[in-house]
């Protein structure tokens, strides 16, 4: 330790805050973060050295994610380290052959220098703990988009997997998301058992720091060439016009935003037919700076899209896909006739691609395929278009909780009980076309988008023509979402709690502005006034804070907080029978309906909250 510092026991004058000082100074072998610590120490920075210090990462909707830098509550070596362990602790008690069966490792292309730590350096860490105690590891030997891990998982029949991810968040931040033998990301009780077990087994072991078991065991093995294969051959199952695509005069533009997705694109089209999508020079290779787009987030729309949307203009390209920097999520833009592009949301994208998956399966059904086996799933934060498709049509249409975790596990579910389940989305872009991954999939995604565009060329329509269409038939779903910004819990807290104590105590509020409250379904305390026993039917989720409101007029709207970052996100949606086609008088009842919710029930200039916009 630097002899510039105060002698241990008596660091900071804080007995706990010593004890974590200690343990950090002693387990740290990184120099960059270590270095943080001792500096912060040698200040008097108490304050930061607690909160860096005195609280440890828990699960969210996405594994671990945070800031990268020191301390037990950011992302850097010891916590992938000590995630690790806990990890191996926690598989060892679920799997008498773990040690037969082996791990999955992946990881994207961030980093950040003044930490020593990049997305890579941390899948080495990882898989150095594991192979340390003699678990066989498939480690990639580069960068794969996400949905490779938990489709090796499932390809090489191995326990469990990790993305070292930190997906479309900021550029500061990682993460670690875990998936077990299904293919699926974990869910309860699997999250709070492998934290317990982190918590204890927090002092790293003794190669746990030796990454260069990556290089030297004969544990280690490169997954890359065998999973890639098999991937682009099971994408076959879901490209159904590979004849037309091959004749397509249609062009493409692909922006995998500095991430991991070029490559893997560029050969998914391949697969499928299409000549070579054109990519955005200045995005097509990995950058951890992000550094041509404010956030590497293409759900943030045009904004973020304006180098792929000015190439497409110059090559003359029709549609742009973009995908996240792990490449499992798509955003989608069409030029119009008009000159403007307009760029799908999430929700719009879901209601084309139900249709398609649908149209596709009953073109290509056996004889005695009976549409009551067929299924498609949403978040239920996500419009209700695929309900309204599937009322029509026959097939069944279920709800899951928000994230993909709760989808994924889903699907194997109905899976093992002989069903079919043909689409799954969440509003955030994440989409699952088949089944061959359980986590969205923005590579396989992006070349479905293609093959449906080139059809509908054949036929004279626009993604945008044929959307109108799928509306016209099933009903209009218009829906906005949009979030604030609040980096201070407890005024989160209060926000909701306030909410459930709105008239009077235990009340919940019965309007919302001038407009009427039919059904109130609460997630975090599990009440839900629409059952007869008034117990939502999803599972409680005491973690997060998640409560929607159904309307009078045929509006539903859910207030949640968002598992990976510091927002309070809004989602509402009006949902329309088909003959009710006055999209203007929709539209104005769903904006009115939003700016009530914003104004009474969120508060934002008492509260504080900062605006999306802003």
């Amino acid at each position: 330790m630097n002899s510039n510092l105060p002698c241990a026991p008596y660091l900071t004058g804080d007995p706990q805050l010593d004890t974590a000082v200690g343990q950090w100074l002693r387990w740290d072998k990184n120099p960059k973060t270590k270095e943080q610590i001792e500096n912060l120490l040698r200040n008097g920075m108490n304050k930061e050295l607690r909160d860096r210090l005195c609280c440890r990462m828990t699960f969210g909707t996405a594994g671990l994610r945070s800031a990268m830098g020191a301390g037990f509550c950011y992302i850097n070596d010891l916590t992938v380290i000590q995630s690790t362990q806990g990890m191996y602790k926690y598989l060892e008690r679920c799997f008498s052959d773990l040690k037969q069966r082996g791990f999955v490792v992946g990881y994207d292309t961030r980093g950040q220098v003044t930490s020593s730590c990049s997305s890579q350096r941390l899948a080495k860490l990882t898989a150095a703990v594991l192979l340390s105690k003699g678990v066989p590891v498939y480690l990639f030997s580069r960068y794969v988009p996400t949905p490779f891990v938990p489709y090796a998982v499932q390809e090489l029949k191995a326990v469990a997997g990790v993305m070292i991810t930190a997906s479309h968040n900021r550029k500061e931040d990682n993460g670690y998301k875990v998936y077990w033998e299904t293919g699926a990301q974990i869910t309860s009780p699997h999250d709070k058992e492998i934290l317990k077990c982190i918590e204890e087994s927090v002092e790293p072991w003794i190669d746990s720091w030796n990454e260069n078991l990556v290089d030297t065991s004969p544990l280690k093995q490169d997954p890359l060439q065998d999973i890639c294969t098999r991937y682009m051959e099971d994408l076959k199952k879901i490209c159904f016009h590979r004849e037309l695509n091959l004749q397509t005069s249609l062009k493409f533009v692909h922006t995998s935003f500095h991430g991991v997705g070029h490559d893997y694109v560029q050969l998914a089209f391949k697969v499928f037919g299409f000549k070579p999508p054109i990519p955005v020079p200045e995005q097509q290779d990995p950058d951890p700076d992000f550094s041509t787009v404010k956030c590497p987030n293409p759900e943030e729309g045009e904004s973020v899209l304006e180098l792929s949307l000015r190439l497409a203009e110059k090559e003359n390209a029709r549609v742009v896909v973009a995908t996240d920097p792990d490449a499992d999520r798509l955003a989608v833009a069409e030029l119009q006739g008009d000159g403007r592009w307009k760029v799908f949301t999430g929700n719009e994208l879901a209601a084309l691609f139900g249709w398609w998956m649908f149209d596709c399966w009953k073109e290509n059904k056996s004889q005695n395929a009976d549409v009551k086996n067929i299924y498609m799933l949403a978040t239920t934060v996500s419009s209700k278009i695929l309900k309204a498709i599937a009322h029509k049509e026959g097939f069944q249409f279920e709800e899951t909780l928000p994230g993909f975790k709760w989808i994924g596990s889903r699907i194997k579910e109905l899976m093992e009980n002989g069903k079919e389940v043909l689409f799954a989305f969440e509003e955030s872009i994440g989409f699952l076309c088949g089944t061959f991954v359980l986590d969205k999939d923005g590579v396989s995604a992006a070349a479905v988008v293609a093959e449906m565009a080139a059809y509908l060329e054949t036929r004279n329509l626009t993604l945008a023509q044929q959307l109108t269409k799928v509306y016209e038939r099933y009903g209009y779903h218009i829906s906005k979402t949009s979030y604030f910004l609040c980096y201070d819990p407890p005024t989160i807290k209060n926000i909701f709690e306030r909410l459930r104590n709105f008239h009077s105590p235990k009340e919940y509020p019965r309007y919302c502005g001038a407009f009427d409250i039919l059904h109130i379904r609460d997630i975090t305390t599990g009440y839900d006034s629409s059952q007869l026993n008034q117990k939502s039917v999803l599972p409680v989720s005491k973690n997060s804070q998640m409560i929607t409101f159904t309307f009078q007029n045929g509006c539903v709207a859910t207030l949640r907080t968002s598992g990976t970052e510091p927002k309070i996100k809004y989602y509402a949606e009006m949902c329309a029978s088909p003959d009710q086609s006055d999209i203007a008088l929709l539209e104005e009842e769903l904006k009115k309906l939003i700016d009530a919710l914003i104004e009474n029930f969120l508060e934002p200039s008492k509260n504080g909250l900062i605006w999306r916009s802003a």
